[in-house]
């Protein structure tokens, strides 16, 4: 029984390691090592964070902005919840944001982007040490 197409319509999530995304749209393919959002309606821009406690309530504003359906935050390689005041604007919008760490933020964005939904990921990229 097929569940899911085979291509994705929509910005993808091709793959995903330690400190960094693949992004696939049109057959186009990117590496990506920082901080990034993206959207399931084309969204996508660096997000100016490389670790979870440089995030602010600014930046979770910006999220609300996009009036998504829902934000997946991906919180780095470990689940970490941002404070509750930083989520005021979202929860202002009624837009509902789920937190999991990087890696189970990528699948689950690929599972509701393909499913037709208004998503936003925003994934915190830690970088790697050398």
């Amino acid at each position: 029984m097929k569940l899911q197409p085979d291509r994705l319509d929509v910005q993808s999530i091709l793959a995903y390691g330690a400190g960094w995304v693949g992004l696939g749209s049109n057959g186009v393919a990117e590496k990506i090592d920082y901080s990034i959002v993206i959207g399931s309606r084309g969204e996508k821009f660096a997000w100016n964070c490389t670790r979870f406690d440089q995030l602010t309530a600014e930046h979770f504003a910006l999220l609300a902005s996009l009036k998504p359906e829902l934000v997946i935050f991906g919180s780095g390689t470990r689940l970490q919840f941002p404070p509750p005041l930083f989520l005021q604007g979202l929860m202002a919008q009624r837009i509902g944001l789920e937190t999991m760490d990087t890696l189970a933020a990528c699948r689950t964005y690929n599972i509701l982007a393909g499913e037709g939904r208004h998503v936003i990921a925003a994934l915190l990229i830690e970088p790697q040490e050398a």
